[in-house]
């Protein structure tokens, strides 16, 4: 638990190793993949990574991760990046197929498995998803990582895990031309109405839901109501633009196919 108010923006940074080194890491398996399938590379996928990592870098390292252990917006605010920006970016950015043409071959090869079992289960990944969601925001989850670094990091794999497992299945069946789209529609409202109930549970709560932010919201200079009620508004109204985009996307997707099913044999 903080005990002096929080750091100037210009200071909130997080410099951990946990976050640099992984963070690193992935940067230079992509940039070797892209060079590896430079003949595939296309702008707006190199685009669609350097905003994912822009984005993990605001969660992550400057400045959201400085402020989590004050405001819950600033909780929320980390976890529905990593949830529902950062996988979609990556995914667009095609980094799977990047970091697989990096690794050496059985890696490689292993990876494309993973995927591949990824790809098949978009019912177990929602499930994952929406409770992945549901549990880390619970207050005694909340209190819990409040109280423990090394659990709050784990929290924070788990919630980009969930978020990549959800997003790469949901964009399998935007690839596929079999129809399945209109499951991966299915899945996208799914978790995007449990969310933003969750979020309108937070926004006109006539209480206080999370009592471990009551004296840190105050040494940030926050009303804790007013906290909460923003928390919710980030969790209800903005995260839900990218489950509504590309369930525009899929919708499209099917009906393009409409016109070659109708077709006769």
């Amino acid at each position: 638990m903080p005990e002096g108010p929080p750091p100037p923006l210009a200071l909130a940074w997080s410099l951990s190793v946990w976050t640099l080194a992984p963070l690193v890491a992935l940067v230079v398996l992509y940039v070797a993949g892209a060079r590896a399938t430079r003949n595939d590379a296309r702008r707006g996928e190199h685009i669609a990574f350097c905003a994912a990592v822009l984005a993990v870098i605001l969660a992550l390292v400057w400045p959201l991760d400085a402020y989590v252990p004050y405001l819950l917006s600033a909780h929320v605010a980390q976890h529905m990046t990593l949830l529902a920006l950062v996988p979609p970016l990556l995914l667009a950015a095609g980094t799977g197929a990047r970091v697989r043409a990096a690794l050496p071959g059985r890696a490689g090869a292993t990876g494309a498995q993973l995927a591949a079992f990824a790809d098949r289960h978009l019912g177990v990944a929602t499930l994952v998803h929406v409770l992945t969601m549901w549990c880390w925001h619970l207050p005694g989850a909340v209190a819990a990582t409040m109280e423990s670094e090394a659990l709050h990091r784990l929290m924070l794999v788990h919630v980009l895990l969930a978020g990549l497992w959800f997003w790469r299945a949901v964009f399998a069946r935007l690839r596929a031309r079999d129809g399945s789209a209109a499951g991966a529609c299915v899945a996208l409202v799914t978790a995007m109405m449990l969310m933003g109930f969750l979020g309108a549970l937070l926004t006109f709560s006539p209480r206080l839901l999370y009592p471990v932010y009551t004296d840190t919201a105050l040494l940030a200079g926050i009303d804790p109501m007013r906290d909460q009620q923003l928390a919710g508004l980030l969790m209800w109204v903005p995260t839900g633009v990218p489950y509504l985009a590309v369930c525009l996307l899929l919708a499209v997707a099917l009906l393009r196919e409409l016109p070659r099913s109708g077709r006769p044999a």
